[in-house]
């Protein structure tokens, strides 16, 4: 069957499971019965960067976006930078090693292969759809075709979430349906103001903390909410060498 073919079948099962118009939710479910895989999610993306998840099928997957935030590599960074699917369909024993900090993390939670495709509009790259399994292997080639369709889709319904709102305002459709990471906004924020540096650099070294005391950097983030923590304190792993 033809990809022509295939689009079809597909919208169908979206409609099935989120009615007219799909749901970040249900791409997510879909994704996963036609890639044959665990879990799946997407993640928005802006200046090479993630910005929130629009979808998570499950802890896990909601897991493997926070440890490719916090340390900043993964197959959904790379994917969007990239503009092109990466899959690595064998984690713990990989035929090119990458990902030093992201792959051992994600294996000692059971993850064995990663699937990453880009949100793609024409030249726009808006994120990626993101997806797990617990055993190696590849994607089949109509699992990946259908993967792809999926991607593309997802890709269209959040320009037609977006359509409506103001330039650089996420409608309130899609903040509704997100995790955008408010309280990690914040946090930036109250560092910046402690430190006295840019936004940009504050969410820098939010991730350095996360990284060096080994927490998710959502963990960090609510700490510096809660005021149970803050950057202008003497920290020894903040200074120079």
């Amino acid at each position: 069957m033809g990809v022509p073919d295939r689009l079809p079948a597909i919208l169908a099962r979206l409609g099935e499971i989120g009615g007219e118009a799909p749901s970040f939710a249900s791409l997510c479910q879909v994704a996963t019965e036609v890639s044959g895989t665990q879990g799946a999610s997407i993640m928005l993306m802006a200046d090479r960067s993630p910005r929130g998840l629009l979808c998570a099928m499950d802890d896990v997957s909601a897991h493997l976006e926070e440890l490719q935030f916090t340390l900043g590599e993964g197959p959904g960074l790379d994917a969007h930078t990239q503009s092109t699917p990466v899959v690595e369909p064998d984690l713990a024993e990989p035929a090119t090693p990458r990902w030093i900090a992201f792959t051992p993390a994600a294996v000692s939670i059971g993850i064995r292969a990663v699937f990453a495709f880009p949100l793609v509009v024409g030249s726009v790259n808006l994120g990626t759809l993101n997806l797990y399994r617990t055993r190696p292997g590849p994607l089949g080639d109509d699992q990946q075709a259908d993967t792809e369709i999926v991607a593309g889709i997802a890709a269209r319904t959040l320009l037609t979430k977006q359509a409506d709102a103001p330039a650089g305002v996420l409608s309130p459709q899609i903040e509704t349906e997100s995790n955008l990471r408010l309280s990690l906004h914040q946090a930036s924020g109250m560092v910046s103001v402690q430190l006295g540096i840019h936004v940009a650099d504050a969410l820098v070294r939010l991730r350095a903390y996360a990284v060096a005391h080994d927490q998710l950097i959502d963990e960090v983030a609510t700490q510096v909410i809660d005021r149970r923590l803050r950057f202008d304190d003497y920290t020894p792993w903040l200074e120079p060498d």
